[in-house]
């Protein structure tokens, strides 16, 4: 794991802060995808050096403008305290951006003080919380011409083209060990599902959306529950609000978490599920169109679905894409999102029902409010 401060870091380090001496660097959170260092300088204040994974974004010059044109426009919306959201910083000569003799894309972001992450949940106020930070994000966002904004990622939710890569990964590899199988057969059985946003993505609500929008990717306030900041927006970009949606209730409603060691323990959490979409739907409830309600449980299905495609295609191309601690690691979390999608299967009528009880007292909400 290359989180290590060597000489490529302070090289780094150098170009954004090139007077500064006495910096301290230790390695910042648990991201799978790029390399972080929180940098604490002479004044005790902080920033964040990150470098962006070399096999994963192959236009770091249209990331960087993505996060740019968000991070400037959220900027001048001046979100509500305690929201708020890290900035780009630039060194001496205005360049936000650099690029190291080996290719790879480096940058310096603000560094928000006082917080703290989570790597599984543990209270239904923490899901309530997340759903309306995410809620308050695509509202902030919805004024963003999503033409824009490029796509650094075109494969990123369109889960049929990760179908058919794994298709192509299987020529040359099949299973080998019990568990492998499960995730052929799983696959085999949810082949299906893949296409349902992609068939009615004309239907349904397309905005700007964070992309990735994970437990770990939520900044809580240090002494409370308060969810405060969404980080790592590489992967802004226009999409279904069903993307985020979906993306964000199969991270947080997993309870145990996607680095659990017994994947057979998976279990989609109903009352997480409730109480996030509670506070999404108090802040941006009315952005969803009938067509987005009718598919969101379906939508929790088929992210689930794609992640558990990726992570095991990554496995069985030897590790090249998420970072592993351990040998089988990939195959563990490929595990838990298929089993996590069977306890969302299992249990789709009441979420259903509860998403629809929710969907009704906006609205009752809604027309009380047009009604003064």
């Amino acid at each position: 794991m290359l989180r290590l401060v060597n000489m490529e870091t302070m090289d780094a380090l150098h170009f954004f802060l090139p007077h500064l001496t006495g910096v301290k660097v230790c390695p910042l959170g648990q991201g799978n995808i790029n390399d972080t260092w929180r940098v604490d300088l002479p004044n005790e204040q902080k920033r964040v050096l990150q470098r962006l994974h070399p096999g994963v974004f192959h236009d770091p010059a249209a990331v960087m403008a993505n996060i740019r044109h968000v991070t400037e426009h959220l900027q001048r919306m001046g979100p509500s305290p305690p929201l708020v959201f890290y900035r780009l910083l630039t060194n001496p000569d205005g360049r936000d951006l650099y690029l190291d003799p080996a290719g790879h894309c480096w940058r310096l972001l603000t560094y928000i003080d006082n917080t703290r992450t989570l790597q599984t949940l543990q209270h239904e106020r923490q899901a309530r919380e997340i759903g309306f930070l995410l809620g308050s994000f695509h509202l902030l966002t919805v004024e963003i011409d999503i033409e824009a904004l490029t796509d650094p990622l075109p494969d990123l939710h369109i889960t049929p083209r990760y179908l058919e890569q794994y298709d192509v990964c299987c020529r040359t590899s099949r299973s080998t060990t019990r568990w492998e199988t499960f995730c052929h057969d799983s696959i085999d059985q949810l082949r299906a599902t893949a296409s349902i946003l992609e068939r009615t993505k004309h239907e349904l609500t397309q905005r700007v959306i964070h992309g990735d929008p994970k437990t770990s990717n939520v900044l809580f306030a240090m002494e409370t529950d308060q969810a405060i900041s969404l980080i790592d927006f590489d992967t802004v970009k226009p999409g279904l609000l069903l993307h985020d949606l979906g993306d964000c209730l199969r991270s947080c409603c997993n309870r145990i978490g996607e680095a659990c060691r017994q994947p057979t323990a998976t279990a989609f959490d109903a009352d997480f599920f409730q109480a996030l979409l509670t506070g999404y739907m108090q802040v941006a409830g009315h952005l969803l169109v009938s067509a987005d309600r009718a598919l969101l449980v379906e939508s929790v299905k088929v992210i689930s679905f794609e992640l558990g495609l990726r992570f095991f295609i990554d496995h069985l191309n030897g590790n090249r894409y998420f970072k592993v601690d351990r040998d089988g690691q990939n195959l563990d979390r490929a595990l838990v999102q298929f089993h996590l999608n069977q306890s969302i299967n299992d249990q789709q009528k009441d979420l259903e029902q509860r998403f629809r009880r929710l969907c009704q007292a906006v609205d009752q909400d809604l027309r009380s409010d047009f009604d003064l």
